[in-house]
């Protein structure tokens, strides 16, 4: 990938969370909500380990999702920062304190028990129809994905992201990862790989 294609990923990114951070703060909270009654009703078995996230800034707030899922009896983790290039998931349980992971989100301390998820609610900053998604620029989730899926897990990825994130174009490089569905305030969607 060129220099002009990790700008462009750069612009779009700037442009796409601009366009998020101008949502009205109590219509982020209604179609959080409303995202979280689609996501309850996904098939699910006892016992799946669900990866969600702490929601930082204006990003979909998915813990009413999350705890939905629980009461579902999934076990629940999200992410753990342990150094500049690596993500793993620990659980989340109820009353257990949360760590300052840095990058203004909040996780499990090194006592919760790493999990590997099956399912993964994945953040975005910007995708396209393609699946293509742009994260914070990191490329933690890239990582912690492939790494999963070497050892079978994190088969089913779902993005979650406002409606206007979604972007014409993503340039994609061979080692993104493709999301084969997403979830906005529209709804689910899944999409051809």
């Amino acid at each position: 990938m060129d220099i002009s294609a990790l700008e462009l990923k750069k612009q779009l990114r700037a442009e796409a969370l601009a366009r998020r951070d101008a949502l009205d703060p109590q219509w982020r909270i209604e179609a959080s909500l409303a995202m979280a009654d689609s996501l309850a009703a996904i098939e699910i078995e006892p016992g799946m380990v669900v990866s969600g996230f702490w929601p930082m800034r204006s990003e979909v707030d998915v813990r009413p999702a999350m705890f939905a899922l629980r009461d579902r009896v999934a076990r629940l983790c999200i992410p753990a920062i342990l150094d500049k290039t690596t993500i793993v998931f620990r659980e989340l349980v109820r009353g257990a304190e949360l760590v300052d992971m840095g990058f203004g989100t909040y996780g499990p301390g090194p006592e919760a028990e790493e999990l590997e998820p099956d399912l993964m609610l994945v953040p975005l900053a910007a995708f396209d129809r393609r699946g293509h998604r742009i994260g914070y620029g990191a490329g933690y989730y890239d990582r912690a994905i492939a790494r999963l899926r070497e050892k079978g897990k994190a088969q089913r990825l779902i993005g979650i992201a406002f409606e206007c994130q979604r972007v014409e174009h993503v340039p994609d490089q061979p080692h993104d990862i493709q999301l084969a569905e997403i979830l906005t305030e529209n709804g689910l969607t899944r999409l051809p790989l």
